[in-house]
């Protein structure tokens, strides 16, 4: 009888060491990051930022794939169906992922089929317009819009997106009407803006104050709580009487559901710690982006409760896809 519990013991540790061998061993592969809209915009610049630092950790190749479509959910549903070994992961504007279920018949569940690794950053969105628009301020553009309703153009990185919730809940409190021109992406919907195809825009920060900067597009306000430290001349949304107004891009990474526990700690615990050098801080402060991790658990019922509160508002806005 001693011999057989030794010999089933012995079977049992041998059985749990080779389910986890995948994860002691990761990566043991190159890592692809699944960035779902073209090169340029938020999540494709802090992509290009934590690669090369993930790739001096893991050892192994850390490359970038744009999927970008349908408000960023051609990339996710790759993320959603590939292998649940920690190799592929989606780093993406969560305010997207949140709000499609309210908005798309999706061939994956936001919650069952990813596991949650972290959040990585949140930057608000600014308001900008074509430097042909007449206007100089948030109060000037509303005037602007009650006048002409329905002729000024709204670039949006996508129907469903945070940005084109922004533009919808600025037009519950003013009472303005938009027209809006969907994108590929934050970079193009910036693009499209700066040729003149729209009028303006509400777009992560990260992304658009360079655009700025360039005197490619002119900007009126932030959509945070309080001004930006590294643009305090730049007054908020609800300064200009929108009271209570705040949006902003949710960056976060997600993996496949059922990716190895160990796979996804070692990831939360590298990607928070790139983040939270002193370095990176800085360097993203100064573009106007915070950063702000979380454990998997905090990441998992954030998603969840935010899939629930853009529910209500998507349902009270009436918002359908035409």
């Amino acid at each position: 009888m001693e011999k057989l519990i030794i010999a089933v013991a012995g079977a049992a540790c041998a059985f749990l060491a080779a389910g986890h061998a995948p994860a002691q061993n990761y990566p043991s592969k190159t890592v692809r990051i699944i960035v779902p809209y073209p090169p340029g915009g938020t999540s494709d610049i802090l992509s290009r930022l934590l690669s090369p630092k993930l790739n001096e950790v893991f050892g192994q190749p850390v490359v970038l794939d744009n999927r970008p479509g349908a408000n960023g959910n051609i990339g996710a549903d790759l993320v959603a169906k590939s292998a649940p070994d920690g190799h592929t992961m989606l780093l993406a504007d969560l305010g997207a992922l949140t709000i499609s279920p309210s908005i798309y018949k999706l061939p994956f569940d936001p919650v069952k089929d990813f596991a949650p690794v972290t959040m990585v950053t949140y930057s608000p969105h600014l308001l900008a317009v074509h430097p042909s628009v007449p206007v100089k301020t948030v109060k000037e553009l509303i005037a602007l819009a009650k006048s002409k309703p329905g002729l000024l153009n709204f670039a949006v990185s996508g129907i469903g997106g945070a940005p084109h919730l922004a533009g919808v809940a600025f037009e519950a409190q003013t009472g303005v009407k938009w027209t809006y021109i969907p994108y590929k992406g934050g970079s193009d919907a910036i693009i499209g803006l700066a040729s003149g195809q729209a009028d303006a825009i509400f777009n992560g920060m990260l992304a658009t104050y360079p655009h700025v900067k360039s005197g490619k597009l002119k900007l009126l306000a932030v959509s945070s709580a309080k001004r930006v430290a590294s643009i305090p001349d730049v007054p908020t949304v609800a300064e200009a009487g929108l009271k209570g107004f705040e949006t902003g891009s949710w960056q976060g990474v997600v993996a496949a559901a059922g990716t190895p526990k160990e796979a996804v700690a070692r990831l939360n615990s590298e990607i928070s710690r790139i983040l939270n050098t002193p370095e990176m801080k800085e360097n993203l402060a100064k573009q106007g982006a915070e950063v702000y991790t979380m454990t998997p658990e905090q990441l998992g019922s954030w998603l969840k409760s935010e899939i629930d509160k853009w529910a209500k508002v998507v349902k009270a806005a009436n918002l359908k896809l035409e």
